[in-house]
């Protein structure tokens, strides 16, 4: 319902439509555009619609006692692969709206990458409290690092616009984070 490709022309009232509500009932339940939205991409991240936090979720809990740093950081790429398939229209469409100027959806866009900063902060400090870093690298120069390359724009520059397939990327995500943070020696 909100591809990129659809999202301009879609109402509330498309929404309510389509879900067999009234529009008031949408705002009643959701709020506006930017909220639903909003919930559309929450549900999207987690692939489901449980109230349960992303820290207690299985991957995160397998990567969080991984017995080694390759293991943890590739368990954090297949997490990314999982987010990105899920979300990649709903994200393309909400960062899409934010750089044409929509300031409730530049609203929106901001609190996703504060959501992924936290996400990346968190898992910086696992990896430096449990495995070390790399010597030149700190917690914060290694929540960039996971930052950049977990970005839902490199993942489309990789998947939809040169062709990689999603296990591709996620190999590849893998691999760089491990170098990029602890080093291909000290990996495990």
């Amino acid at each position: 319902m909100f591809r990129s490709q659809g999202y301009l022309g879609t109402t509330l009232a498309d929404v309510a439509s389509s879900a067999g509500v009234s529009v008031q009932t949408v705002y009643n339940l959701v709020g506006g555009k930017p909220a639903l939205l909003k919930a559309v991409y929450d549900r999207s991240v987690a692939g489901d619609d449980a109230e349960v936090p992303m820290a207690q979720r299985p991957i995160i809990q397998a990567m969080t006692s991984a017995p080694d740093a390759r293991t943890a950081l590739g368990l954090y790429a297949q997490l990314a692969r999982q987010i990105g398939e899920r979300t990649a229209a709903i994200i393309s469409v909400i960062l899409a709206q934010a750089a044409a100027g929509d300031p409730l959806l530049t609203e929106l866009a901001d609190t996703v990458e504060r959501e992924r900063g936290f996400g990346t902060t968190a898992t910086a400090h696992h990896l430096a409290a449990t495995f070390g870093l790399r010597p030149e690298l700190d917690e914060t120069a290694a929540a960039d690092v996971l930052w950049v390359l977990t970005a839902p724009e490199v993942a489309d520059r990789l998947v939809r616009r040169r062709g990689w397939s999603w296990d591709a990327y996620e190999h590849w995500l893998a691999r760089t984070m491990t170098d990029a943070l602890i080093g291909p020696d000290r990996a495990g």
